[in-house]
């Protein structure tokens, strides 16, 4: 079955084939990955791209059954897992030094879809929530991981503390995930329907993204534009950019983890 596979793309739609994958991306493939997952926090447009189901399917494909030898990417899962965990660390410590850098003239911009104000508010909400901490935690929030290295930058966290929840998070996330995905698939009613759906399943994750991404871009402008008609300010200038700017000692708080208020 397997020689049969690596042969001739069965696949309904050929381009999605793990075989036509492994043929034409060769390596590629794997830093395509590594890259959408350093953007989801090194850069603040991130939030347009796919996160968790991304690195599920990494793993799923790093499968050996029904693929090849280390899977659709050629190589071992755990340096596979290893370096979707080391793009996820470098892109914190890259977000994070974007906010340090810039300051709070980072968040002074136009609202246009790309970016909203209250994207940033949610971040700072869950930091004056759950403190420091919500550097792990937000790997698990889409949104809040793109802008919450840049807002611990711009409050200036204390550095070598960010690094190390910054570390966690990348490793329970961007490591934790893809091996979470190779091993149901040694699930058999897993890998078997893997196996036969498997281009159903990369064409629902790359269209489920996109239809996603889109849908949010579209929304937000319309705010923003239907904000702009009534009158509104749709503009960030410097002194609201700078009331986005969280204090140090929000970093420093204890976690509420029962949200009463008291930390």
């Amino acid at each position: 079955m397997l020689h049969t596979a690596l042969q001739a793309p069965t696949a309904l739609i050929p381009w999605l084939d793990p075989a036509t994958i492994i043929g034409a991306a060769g390596p590629w493939a794997l830093l395509v990955v590594c890259f959408i997952v350093f953007a989801e926090t090194g850069l603040l447009v991130g939030f347009l791209l796919p996160g968790d189901t991304l690195l599920v399917i990494a793993g799923l494909l790093s499968h050996s059954q029904p693929y090849a030898v280390n899977g659709v990417f050629g190589i071992s899962v755990w340096w596979v897992a290893l370096l979707i965990g080391l793009s996820a660390f470098v892109g914190g410590e890259v977000g994070y030094l974007i906010g340090h850098k810039g300051g709070p003239a980072v968040f002074e911009r136009k609202e246009s879809g790309l970016f909203s104000r209250k994207n940033v508010e949610r971040t700072n909400h869950f930091f004056e929530r759950f403190g420091g901490i919500t550097i792990i935690l937000a790997r698990f929030v889409p949104i809040v991981r793109t802008f919450a290295p840049v807002a611990a930058g711009v409050g200036h966290m204390h550095k070598g503390k960010y690094t190390l929840y910054n570390l966690i998070g990348a490793v329970l996330w961007g490591f934790g995930l893809t091996m979470f995905g190779y091993v149901i698939g040694f699930i058999p009613p897993v890998a078997e329907f893997v196996e036969q759906y498997i281009d159903l399943i990369l064409l629902a994750a790359v269209g489920g993204t996109a239809l996603v991404t889109v849908w949010h871009y579209l929304v937000e402008r319309h705010k923003a534009k239907k904000a702009a008609a009534l009158g509104a300010d749709v503009d960030t200038d410097a002194g609201e950019a700078r009331e986005l700017a969280l204090d140090p000692e929000v970093f420093e708080r204890a976690p509420d983890l029962d949200g009463d208020g008291k930390h």
